[in-house]
């Protein structure tokens, strides 16, 4: 390892010449707790602070990318901060001045999710799951709901938003939202791949082309994110339907939706 980078034991950073790698650790499901936030989005600062970085590759430990952000920072309490954080940690990774790539074994789901849509590729695991559950527990996810219907059709966002289900891999391949599927034994190697034909390009040329390339899913983002963040805080956390799907999910048991 060359230009190791100081990192916490809840986010591993390293820099290996050209490339800094960052993990999620957290095992077994790299749940996103504030803190996980703040670090995740303070070492890819750290990192990208380097000159010598021209890719970044984000990791969850074990055998999780990542469930999603800590359910109980979903509460009316906690969310305002929740959002701030996460939020500014998926611009960190939609405005990097370098690709972003997410490697993703195991669940993908949440803001585990979104980290990945924010990215530039993604490349999975055979067995890699994908999902925004949010809806199941009295929620919605704003960068999903932002990101999705532009990154694949509408309705099949609209499927993945408003029923919470969950896709393979495979099936993220197939609609545009993963790149490529291997056999975790062989994802290395499409890493690999994918690492070496960035890398023979300019460096100055690849920033410009990514920057020219990610207009059309930066264009309207901020402003179409400020009114989701308004829907979550002025709208969706004064229904008792979120808080009656937290607190279920909590407890371990089906919500009783009040519908109000």
């Amino acid at each position: 390892m060359s230009g190791a980078q100081p990192s916490s034991t809840v986010v591993l950073a390293e820099i290996h010449g050209d490339t800094a790698r960052l993990v999620i650790n957290r095992p077994p499901l790299n749940i996103l707790d504030l803190e996980t936030i703040r670090l995740l989005r303070s070492c890819l600062a750290d990192v990208l602070a380097v000159a010598a970085v021209r890719m970044v590759e984000i990791y969850g430990s074990d055998s999780s990318f990542s469930a999603g952000v800590e359910i109980r920072n979903h509460f009316p309490e906690r969310a305002p901060e929740m959002l701030g954080e996460f939020h500014g940690l998926v611009r960190s990774v939609l405005y990097a001045r370098v690709p972003v790539i997410a490697v993703v074994h195991g669940h993908c789901l949440g803001g585990g999710f979104e980290l990945a849509l924010a990215s530039d590729f993604v490349l999975a695991a055979e067995g890699a799951s994908f999902g925004q559950p949010e809806i199941r527990v009295g929620c919605f996810a704003p960068v999903a709901s932002i990101l999705l219907p532009r990154l694949m059709p509408e309705k099949k966002a609209l499927e993945l938003l408003l029923t919470g289900k969950a896709i393979t891999g495979i099936e993220a391949e197939r609609l545009g939202l993963v790149n490529a599927v291997a056999p975790s034994a062989e994802l290395e190697t499409e890493l690999v791949r994918l690492r070496r034909e960035l890398l023979a390009q300019s460096p100055a040329v690849l920033a410009l082309a990514r920057k020219a390339a990610r207009l059309g899913s930066r264009a309207g983002f901020e402003s179409a994110l400020r009114e989701a963040e308004r829907i979550y805080l002025d709208e969706l956390l004064k229904t008792e339907d979120a808080v009656v799907g937290l607190q279920a999910f909590i407890e371990k048991r089906e919500p009783e939706w009040k519908g109000r």
